[in-house]
C-alpha cells in the first residue's frame, strides 16, 4: 500500500511494532490478526480464528502462531517471537528489514546473505489462511522449518495444558490434521510441496504472555500446544505455500494458484477511498448464505441491531454502491431481531435508527415510494411499540416524549459498566432518543396515507413533541441541550447526544437552538479523531483511554472521542453552511488517513483518546467508524457537485 508509511528503522523496536496490528477478515467470519512482527499481544490475536457452528457460531482460535526457522550450512536462525512474562524469546523480529501491506501483509527478513519473505493471505470465502514463503536471496539451499502453535479455544478465553486435549494427528496430503477437542472442526496443516515432511514431537509451550492484556490487568498467560514441525528445502528464487484450513483438507497442488487468486481478488489499493471500501467489504459477512454486518474486528459481534442500522448505508451504499446488498442485510436484520425492534431492548434508541437508515436509503436512491412500500409497516410497528404497556424499559408519556428507565441499566449506546454499575445510566427523558422518536414519527407521517388510522393517531403526538421537546431540553443560559431530564430536572453535562436533534431530517428544535448547540459542540467536543463524549471542563472527564479495566471503562464514554459521531456533526454542519463546510469536513477526515499505519494497519479504529495526540483504541476495524467516514465522503462529494 504505497500511501502507508512505516518507519523501517523502528520495525525491530518492539515498542513501535507491537502497537501496530494487521487484520485480515473474510466472508465466513474468519480472521487473521496479529502484530506486524507476528508476535501476538492480545488474546484475540492468531493466524486463524473461525466461527464454529457447534458452539453457537462464536469464533474460536485454532492456529495461534507459526514459528519459522531457517538453516543454512548447519547454522539455524529462528524467526519467531513470543513473550514469556517480560522476556521475548526467540527474538526473530531483529531480522526484519521491511513490512509491506500492499495489498496483503508481507514481512521481509535479512539474515546475512539470506533474504526471506513471508506473505499472509486469508481465503475470501473459506476458513483458510495461507502463508507464502519466498527465498529471495541465498548462497545455497536453505532448510525451512515451521512450528505451529495450536490453541483450539474461544477468542475471548485462554487455554492451558490439560489431559482432555487430543494430541494425536491424522496424516493428510503434504501435512497433518489436528482436532484437540470434540465439536471442533479439523485443522488441516499442509504445504504445497510434496517434498515436505512432518515430524511429530508434541510439547506444551507454557506461559505464553500477551503484553496488551497484561498492561490492562487481565489474565494474560496461556499454554499452547506444539505438535511438531513441518520441514522442506528451498533454493534461491523458490517459494512454498503453507495452508491452515478448518474442515476438509485442501488439494496441495492448487495452493499456489489459490494464493495468487486470493491476492488478485483484493485488487489494487490506490487511494484512501479504496481502503475504506476494502474495509467496508471485509465487515460484511456471509453467514450460512445470509449477509450480516460484523460490528468490528477482532472481537466485535455479528448482526447487532444498533451497529447494523448505523453502519448499513455507509458500508453498502456510500462505500459499495450496492442497494441490493443494503436491502438484503436489512431484510435479514428485520427477520432476526423482531424482539428488539418491537418488544424489548436495553438500547432504547436503537430501533428508532431504522427511520434514519430508511431516510438514507431513500435519499441515495431517490425512490422513497419503494422504501416506504417495503419497510413502512415495519417502521410503524416500531413506533407503536413505544406506546405505554408494550416495552418495560421505555414508554411514551402524556407529553408525547419517551421516558426510559430500568434500575441499574444503561439504556442507550452509552452502556459502559464498572463492577456491575452503569457509568452513564441516564434514566428519564434522553435527548437523542426523543430526537430519533420525533424523526421517526415525522418520516412515517410524511409517507403514510394522509387519512390512515396511523396518521390520525400519530399526528397529534407529533404536535405534542413539537410543543414539549425544546422546553424540556433547552437551557438558554448555557446555550445547549440537556443530555437527559429526570425528576430532579435537567442534567447538563455537555455530551454529543444533542447532535441528533440538530442533525436529523426532522428536527424538534428551532434554528436559534441549532446554531447555539453547534457553537458549543465546536468549542468543546470536536477533535480531529471524532467527537468527545464529555466536555473537558467536566470533573468526570477522562481524556485518555488507558490503564486497567476500571480506568478504561471510566473513559469509554466520559471523554473518549468517537469517530462515528462525526457523521451527525457533519450532517448538521452541512445543513448550516452548505458547500462552505467542505474544507472543514475534509480536514476532519484526513487525520484518520494519517493513522492508517498505526493501531490497525489500513483500518479505522473504534475510538480515540479525547486528549491530543488522540491515540486509537478499541476494535481496530470498526463498522461504524468505516461507515461514518464513507458517509462524510459522500456528503462532501454531494455538496461539491451542488
Amino acid at each position: 500500500m504505497a500511501f502507508l508509511k512505516f518507519n523501517k528503522s523502528e520495525l525491530v523496536n518492539l515498542s513501535y511494532s507491537l502497537k501496530r496490528e494487521i487484520i485480515l477478515a473474510n466472508k465466513t467470519g474468519a480472521y487473521s490478526n496479529t502484530s506486524i512482527v507476528t508476535c501476538n499481544t492480545r488474546r484475540y490475536h492468531g493466524l486463524l480464528a473461525v466461527p464454529v457452528d457447534a458452539f453457537g457460531g462464536f469464533r474460536y482460535l485454532l492456529l495461534s502462531s507459526l514459528d519459522e526457522s531457517l538453516t543454512l550450512r548447519g547454522k539455524r536462525f529462528n524467526l519467531g517471537i513470543h513473550c514469556y512474562g517480560d522476556i521475548y524469546e526467540p527474538r526473530g523480529h531483529k531480522y526484519i528489514v521491511d513490512f509491506d501491506a500492499d495489498p496483503v501483509p508481507s514481512v521481509t527478513y535479512k539474515i546475512g546473505e539470506i533474504v526471506f519473505r513471508k506473505t499472509i493471505v486469508l481465503s475470501p470465502d473459506t476458513n483458510q489462511v495461507m502463508l507464502r514463503y519466498e527465498l529471495v536471496e541465498a548462497p545455497a539451499k536453505v532448510i525451512l522449518e515451521l512450528k505451529p502453535f495450536l490453541a483450539f479455544r474461544r477468542v475471548h478465553d485462554l487455554t492451558h495444558e490439560n489431559s482432555e486435549a487430543r494430541t494425536a494427528f491424522d496424516p493428510i496430503a503434504n501435512g497433518a490434521a489436528f482436532r484437540m477437542y470434540e465439536g471442533f472442526p479439523d485443522l488441516n496443516l499442509q504445504l504445497s510441496s510434496s517434498a515436505s515432511s512432518f515430524k511429530y514431537n508434541p510439547v506444551w509451550y507454557k506461559g505464553v504472555t500477551y503484553s496488551d492484556e497484561m498492561r490492562r490487568g487481565f489474565d494474560c498467560r496461556e499454554d499452547l500446544w506444539v505438535p511438531g514441525t513441518f520441514e522442506t528445502e528451498l533454493r534461491k528464487g523458490e517459494s512454498i505455500v503453507f495452508s491452515a484450513a478448518a474442515g476438509e483438507p485442501v488439494v496441495p497442488a492448487g495452493l499456489k494458484r489459490k494464493f495468487t487468486a486470493a491476492v488478485d481478488k483484493i485488487g489494487p489499493i490506490t487511494s484512501f477511498h479504496d481502503q475504506l471500501v476494502k474495509n467496508a467489504d471485509s465487515l460484511i459477512r456471509l453467514n450460512k448464505g445470509r449477509k450480516q454486518i460484523v460490528s468490528g474486528y477482532s472481537w466485535g459481534y455479528t448482526g447487532l441491531l444498533r451497529e447494523t442500522l448505523q453502519s448499513l448505508a455507509g458500508l453498502t451504499l456510500y462505500g459499495k454502491n450496492d442497494p441490493q446488498e443494503f436491502e438484503e442485510i436489512l431484510d435479514n436484520l428485520i427477520e432476526d431481531e423482531p424482539e428488539r425492534l418491537t418488544k424489548r431492548t436495553t438500547q432504547v434508541e436503537a430501533p428508532l435508527y431504522l427511520a434514519v437508515t430508511l431516510q438514507q436509503y431513500a435519499s441515495y436512491t431517490g425512490d422513497v415510494k419503494h422504501v416506504w412500500a417495503k419497510y413502512g409497516d415495519t417502521l410503524k410497528s416500531v413506533i407503536e411499540s413505544y406506546l405505554p404497556g408494550v416495552r418495560a424499559e421505555v414508554a411514551m408519556q402524556p407529553n408525547g416524549l419517551l421516558w426510559a428507565q430500568m434500575d441499574g441499566v444503561a439504556l442507550t449506546w452509552m452502556n459502559a459498566y464498572i463492577g456491575g454499575r452503569a457509568v452513564t445510566e441516564r434514566a428519564g427523558y434522553q435527548v437523542e432518543t426523543n430526537a430519533l422518536w420525533y424523526n421517526a414519527i415525522c418520516f412515517a407521517l410524511a409517507n403514510d396515507r394522509k387519512n390512515s388510522a396511523f396518521s390520525k393517531r400519530w399526528a397529534p403526538v407529533k404536535e405534542l413533541i413539537e410543543k414539549n421537546f425544546q422546553p424540556m431540553f433547552w437551557n438558554a443560559d448555557l446555550g445547549f441541550l440537556a443530555d437527559y431530564v429526570d425528576n430532579a430536572g435537567q442534567h447538563l453535562e455537555l455530551r454529543p447526544n444533542q447532535l441528533w436533534p440538530v442533525s436529523l431530517d426532522y428536527k424538534p428544535v428551532d434554528d436559534e437552538v441549532i446554531s447555539s448547540v453547534m457553537r458549543v459542540v465546536n468549542a468543546e467536543l470536536v477533535t480531529r479523531r471524532g467527537i468527545r463524549t464529555l466536555s473537558p471542563r467536566d470533573v468526570r472527564y477522562k481524556g485518555v483511554y488507558e490503564g486497567n479495566q476500571l480506568e478504561r471503562d471510566e473513559a469509554y464514554q466520559n471523554g473518549s472521542a468517537w469517530p462515528f459521531l462525526l457523521a451527525q456533526y457533519c450532517y448538521a454542519s452541512f445543513n448550516m453552511m452548505g458547500k462552505n463546510f467542505i474544507k472543514r469536513a475534509e480536514w476532519l477526515t484526513e487525520g484518520f488517513y494519517e493513522d492508517l499505519s498505526k493501531h490497525g494497519v489500513g483500518c479505522f479504529s473504534e475510538l480515540y483518546d479525547g486528549d491530543p495526540p488522540h491515540e486509537a483504541h478499541g476494535v481496530i476495524s470498526s463498522a461504524m467508524t468505516t461507515a461514518a467516514l464513507l458517509n462524510i465522503n459522500w456528503l462532501i462529494e454531494k455538496y461539491r457537485e451542488e
